[in-house]
């Protein structure tokens, strides 16, 4: 698969910040480390990530980070541990938007994706980034099922608003 290849004057300044802080209680078992094509659900969404040119990765942990963290090449992403992962998701993206914008300062655009959805690939990544530069639009979201979701794509323009996230629901207001 070929990589996206970004406009010069934004290399270096996408984020990709994936949410895998949760703890499947419903499942009974981490889902970031349920198997998938020959890995984990997880580490497929990190090499689709890792396809985007110049995006600058970090995985969020919380709930079995520990066992997560073992599982992650710090060499391709950085981590981020989530101490308050259990008050929910926008405690999530919160931490990993602060975690990108201390070691990245100059991120433009931060994309957020979830880690169980096995069928995410880095065109949808791609894709995302080609309808922000094309529409200019501070938000750019998926959508599927008649509702709108993850991957989103923000601007930094939204960041601010990001950063005063609080409760289950995330961003989706």
């Amino acid at each position: 698969m070929t990589k996206f290849i970004m406009k010069e004057k934004d290399q270096n300044r996408i984020g990709i910040v994936i949410l895998a802080a949760g703890n499947s209680s419903r499942l009974g078992q981490p889902k970031q480390l349920l198997g998938y094509k020959d890995s984990t659900l997880l580490k497929n969404t990190i090499a689709e990530a890792s396809l985007v040119s110049d995006a600058k990765i970090i995985v969020v942990t919380g709930a079995n980070n520990q066992l997560i963290e073992e599982e992650l090449d710090p060499s391709i992403i950085k981590v981020s541990f989530n101490p308050d992962w259990e008050s929910g998701m926008s405690s999530s993206i919160v931490n990993g938007l602060k975690k990108i914008l201390n070691l990245y300062p100059d991120c433009e655009n931060c994309i957020f994706a979830v880690c169980d959805q096995p069928y995410v690939s880095s065109l949808v990544f791609e894709n995302l980034i080609e309808e922000h530069h094309k529409t200019r639009k501070g938000i750019t979201a998926s959508a599927y099922s008649g509702t709108l979701g993850t991957p989103v794509l923000f601007n930094k323009k939204y960041f601010d608003e990001l950063l005063e996230l609080k409760g289950q629901e995330g961003a989706k207001k």
